[in-house]
């Protein structure tokens, strides 16, 4: 084989990495990717001055990852795999909005992060694509939206209220986040903070994929008992935001019940989260190492106590929610996105188990705890809106019998070890199923053992164009409960 084979949170020396000619990366990557391998991560490094183009595919059902590069000195070009792979195809526009080495052939090689007027003069205008015809308008939203919401545009292509075509422009939030973990190497503790930032409501989702990344590349066990309480914060997150997408989603229809009932219900888990930690997103909680809390017998039986109660009562108002002949109609038969179309665009998470995609890190690539407690992959099939609320009932259900399984089997011991030097000229990939799906960490370190480059990827990255295809053909108004079913992250994409 000419691709290195790896596991998820298994260190390899950048010398071992297969260096690829270009055409043969690109013709090995597709057929991987059509032999039913799936595009993890595809991104640039520099290197003596050159760039080095780094891809991993994941075999999920062999628990195995395959990584192969490539440099590009004097050659600006490569042929695009976007038309092969269209999954590939934010990963080739971040490549070159970074790079500047271009996919040939590529169908929309626009900027992905730039390109937003009055930002940066010297960057390329992002032109939208545009419909012509008879009574056909275009309806604009955003950036700015109501209250909280970050910065994102919606680009409505329509005839009368049906929508022919939607594109998202995200970008708009400069943030920078890779190129912060590279300039603070000094400063562990800001790196640890930093990675709780990535998106704000994957607190434990990020957090945990940084500090498995370190540990992995300075060697490090963490204990068990450390492990324990990071699965059950893992979820206890999956817990609290599924019941706010449901009490949001209960809002979207008017079903004013359901969003006072499972929105009062999360406020009951995230409270128990911050009873662990001090604070209801898990900020602080996990170092590299460990964990900075320990859960005593009280505490966890309080935990118990907590998740069963609200699994009860979130299975009376799902009850009600899902019978409700008012909230299927509009729930049922809006915003498909059918299997055929969630494999070739790439999609993880609920979303694409609820399109009848069977990917869970937790269960293909397993870390932490999970490696003790085997996790059963949920699907749906009909991928609608009804699918995607759904999915995530049943998910909260599961997710309380993961943590009544961790507080059943607690370890005694330590919280935490201490991290040595991370080792050097080496790479990483940490895998780690958060509430919306894959995140992926790529760290690689230099000659002096720090970090030279991180590459970050929420599970947004892939989903977002899902938000736009599951519109196609619907009436503008159910847009709203369409991309709401999704629930993506600006922050998340916009690093």
């Amino acid at each position: 084989m000419s691709w290195i084979e790896i596991k998820n949170l298994q260190s390899v020396l950048l010398n071992d990495i297969p260096r690829l000619k270009v055409e043969d990366l690109r013709d090995q990557l597709i057929e991987k990717i059509k032999g039913g391998k799936r595009l993890v991560q595809f991104f640039g490094d520099t290197e003596n001055g050159d760039v080095v183009l780094y891809a991993i595919a994941a075999d999920d059902n062999a628990s195995k990852l395959f990584i192969a590069s490539t440099k590009f000195t004097s050659q600006k070009e490569y042929q695009s795999i976007t038309p092969e792979i269209p999954s590939a195809h934010l990963f080739e526009r971040e490549f070159f909005e970074q790079y500047k080495i271009k996919p040939e052939g590529h169908p929309w090689l626009k900027p992905l992060r730039k390109g937003i007027a009055g930002i940066d003069s010297s960057e390329i205008p992002y032109e939208f694509f545009s419909m012509k015809g008879e009574e056909v308008h275009e309806v604009g939203v955003g950036p700015i939206h109501a209250g909280i919401i970050e910065p994102g545009h919606f680009r409505f292509s329509c005839h009368g209220e049906k929508i022919y075509h939607l594109e998202i422009k995200l970008g708009f939030q400069h943030r920078g986040v890779e190129e912060l973990f590279v300039k603070n190497n000094a400063r562990p503790i800001y790196l640890q903070k930093l990675s709780e930032s990535i998106a704000g409501d994957t607190v434990i989702g990020h957090s945990g994929t940084f500090a498995r990344a370190i540990e992995s590349l300075a060697n490090t066990s963490i204990p068990r008992r450390a492990k324990l309480i990071r699965t059950i914060a893992l979820e206890l997150e999956r817990i609290a935001i599924h019941l706010g997408d449901l009490s949001a989603l209960s809002n979207d229809v008017g079903y004013l019940t359901g969003n006072s009932v499972f929105g009062a219900l999360r406020t009951r888990i995230i409270n128990t989260t911050m009873a662990i930690c001090g604070n209801r997103f898990g900020r602080s909680l996990i170092i590299p190492g460990g964990v900075n809390f320990d859960i005593s017998q009280e505490l966890r039986e309080k935990i118990s106590s907590t998740v069963n109660q609200v699994n009860d009562e979130t299975a009376l108002a799902a009850e009600v929610l899902f019978s409700s002949a008012s909230v299927l109609e509009r729930f049922e038969k809006t915003g498909v996105v059918d299997k055929a179309t969630a494999l070739e665009i790439g999609m993880v998470g609920p979303s694409a188990r609820a399109s009848g995609v069977a990917v869970d890190i937790r269960s293909d690539h397993p870390f932490g705890a999970y490696e003790f407690f085997p996790v059963h992959k949920l699907t749906l099939d009909s991928g609608d809106v009804f699918a995607r609320s759904y999915i995530r009932f049943i998910e909260i259900q599961q997710s309380v019998k993961i943590i009544n399984d961790q507080l059943g089997n607690f370890t005694e011991g330590k919280a935490n070890n201490a991290i040595l030097l991370l080792e050097p000229n080496r790479l990483v990939v940490s895998m780690v199923e958060g509430w919306r799906g894959e995140i992926a960490h790529v760290i690689l370190t230099g000659n002096d053992s720090k970090i030279k480059r991180i590459k970050i990827k929420d599970p947004s990255f892939h989903n977002w164009f899902a938000v736009s295809l599951s519109v196609r053909n619907e009436g503008i108004s159910d847009f709203p409960l369409c991309n709401k079913s999704f629930n993506l992250s600006y922050s998340g994409f916009d690093l």
